[in-house]
Parts: C-alpha cells; sequence; structure tokens
C-alpha cells in the first residue's frame, strides 16, 4: 500500500498542475496537425474553392423542362413534393477524394453508369426513377442528383439527355 501513495501523489500533482496551467497546450503530433477539417483550402488554391450553386431555379426549369422552384441549398423541387433535383458543389480536392467510393457506389445503384471522358473526370448515371452525374474539374466538382420526374422517365433518354445539358452549362 505505501508503495502506491507516492506514485498517486505524484499523478495528482501533475494533474492539478496541468488543469491550472496558462500556457496553451500544444497538439499532439500526427495526420491531423495542421489539417483542414473539410478538406477545403485557402480560395486562392486552385484545388481548394468550393464553388457557389452553379444554377437558378428558371436555369434549371428550362434544363428539365417543367416548372422548378428554389429550395434553398442549391436544391431546386416541382413545388409539389415530388420531383427533386439538388447539386452538391465541393472543391476539387474534396471530389478526388471521394470520387471512386461514389462511382462505385453509382455502379450498384443505377442501371447504366457511363465515364464522362474529355477534360472533366466524371460520370453520368441513369435509372428508371432518378438519375446522377459527378464532374470534376478546374471550377470544383459538382454532383447533380435528379429524382421523381415524370416528364423525364417517360422518354427513354430523358434523365440523361436532362443531365447532359445540366452538365454542359457547369463551371469548367
Amino acid at each position: 500500500m505505501r508503495r502506491l501513495i507516492l506514485p498517486v501523489a505524484l499523478a495528482a500533482t501533475l494533474a492539478l498542475t496541468g488543469c491550472n496551467s496558462t500556457e496553451p497546450s500544444s497538439p499532439a503530433a500526427g495526420a491531423g496537425v495542421d489539417a483542414d477539417a473539410d478538406l477545403d483550402l485557402p480560395a486562392g488554391d486552385a484545388d481548394g474553392a468550393r464553388p457557389a450553386c452553379p444554377f437558378t431555379a428558371d436555369q434549371i426549369t428550362e434544363f428539365v423542362g417543367q416548372p422548378m422552384v428554389d429550395q434553398g441549398n442549391c436544391s431546386f423541387g416541382d413545388g409539389k413534393g415530388v420531383a427533386l433535383l439538388s447539386v452538391t458543389t465541393a472543391s476539387r480536392l474534396a471530389g478526388e477524394t471521394t470520387y471512386d467510393y461514389q462511382r462505385q457506389q453509382a455502379d450498384q445503384i443505377y442501371q447504366d453508369v457511363a465515364d464522362l471522358g474529355g477534360d472533366s473526370k466524371g460520370y453520368l448515371a441513369v435509372k428508371d426513377i432518378g438519375a446522377e452525374a459527378v464532374m470534376i474539374g478546374g471550377a470544383g466538382s459538382f454532383t447533380i442528383t435528379l429524382s421523381s420526374f415524370e416528364r423525364l422517365g417517360a422518354q427513354s433518354d430523358g434523365y440523361e439527355q436532362a443531365l447532359r445539358r445540366l452538365l454542359d452549362a457547369l463551371p469548367r
């Protein structure tokens, strides 16, 4: 029992003096030191700038061929709670980081998935009630998701055509 008194007293003394310290503690070394938690770099870095929403409700209406309303945060709906189009923007670095996982998920969820080709990295994925496209380029990363558009679903390639119009209008 006497052997435990000295270590316990020493530990308590260190803990108490450490808690009352006015000097800031330095971070522990490791992968998180000096890393930005959300992977977005300063705006001056071409790979780190997160782009703003590239579309208005009027533009979306034109691309999908039916009236759409802005629901905020780059999300657009038909006003009836059925059709939905959303655009998620991210820095190019963030898009590159998650691309392989997104592509793998698209292969499991959608009936047809095709790479975009050209200067931009990305894919276009379509199924009967929805579609998704990812494009990563110099302006950033964009993920476009469409679901439950009756008019687009009625055409054999309606979703694909709408997505291609949207992709063509994105900043490069």
